[in-house]
């Protein structure tokens, strides 16, 4: 059985969104979502977060319908959203305290030696980020676009979700900063075996991290999205990326329709 199982969806707002998108997504798997802006990308996380439902179809998740987001599904979005009147260590530590302790479990002596070691990882995940240890006392109006972003990353993998969803989660991060959260992410997904669902406006960044790519297009302007490509990223040389690239962007901005 899929870990994710998207059977005829569709969504409609002011106007027609998404349709008849029908996909199974394995456990452990990197999918890369690729597509124009507009086309549903956000939207079908969202479907999946359980922060918003389908208007048909269902969006199953371990075999059941999810009202609403919980800790097995992490989200980073576009848009970093940090606690501003928290420092950012914690911002880091917030999730994994309110859902390992009730009000009255943080009077218990495992509540502060827990807080101990959440602190600990906290540290140890600000340094992966490209984070000074020092950076941890600062609040987020003090730190810079990126250095947000790269805090709410760190703040989904601290609840160390069996399903991480990363909605451009790297737009707002300079070159360097990019390849190193690449890298970052690609480990942490091969060591812990999370599922990704990965959005993403960057074809290449979608082949080099992605085991699976789905592009969503539209047919033309008024219709809603489909799934119009859905590929298993190939074993490929160097040399061959461009041509993959190519492939990929012009399904995405032609809404061809292929196999």
């Amino acid at each position: 059985m899929a870990l994710i199982d998207i059977r005829d969806v569709g969504v409609t707002y002011n106007g027609p969104v998404l349709a008849d998108i029908n996909l199974a997504i394995d456990e452990g798997e990197f999918v890369c979502v690729l597509g124009q802006t507009g086309c549903g990308k956000s939207t079908l996380l969202r479907l999946v977060l359980g922060s918003e439902k389908p208007h048909r179809g269902q969006v199953l998740v371990d075999g059941r319908v999810h009202d609403q987001p919980d800790r097995t599904r992490g989200y980073v979005p576009q848009k970093y959203s940090l606690f501003p009147d928290k420092t950012v260590l914690d911002n880091i530590t917030f999730g994994p305290e309110v859902s390992e302790f009730s009000l009255l479990g943080r009077l218990m002596p495992r509540y502060f030696r827990r807080c101990r070691d959440l602190r600990r990882e906290a540290f140890d995940y600000l340094r992966r980020i490209g984070l000074q240890e020092s950076d941890a006392r600062k609040y987020p109006d003090q730190l810079s676009g990126g250095m947000q972003q790269r805090v709410a990353i760190a703040q989904a993998l601290m609840m160390r979700p069996r399903i991480l969803l990363m909605d451009e989660a790297f737009s707002a991060l300079d070159p360097a900063t990019r390849r190193g959260m690449q890298d970052l992410i690609r480990q942490l997904w091969r060591t812990t075996g999370a599922t990704i669902l990965f959005v993403t406006h960057n074809t290449q960044e979608a082949l080099s991290l992605g085991t699976r790519v789905i592009v969503l297009a539209k047919e033309s302007a008024e219709a809603p999205s489909r799934v119009a490509l859905d590929m298993t990223v190939p074993e490929h040389e160097e040399e061959e990326v461009p041509q993959l690239v190519r492939r990929l962007e012009r399904v995405a901005t032609a809404g061809a329709f292929v196999a």
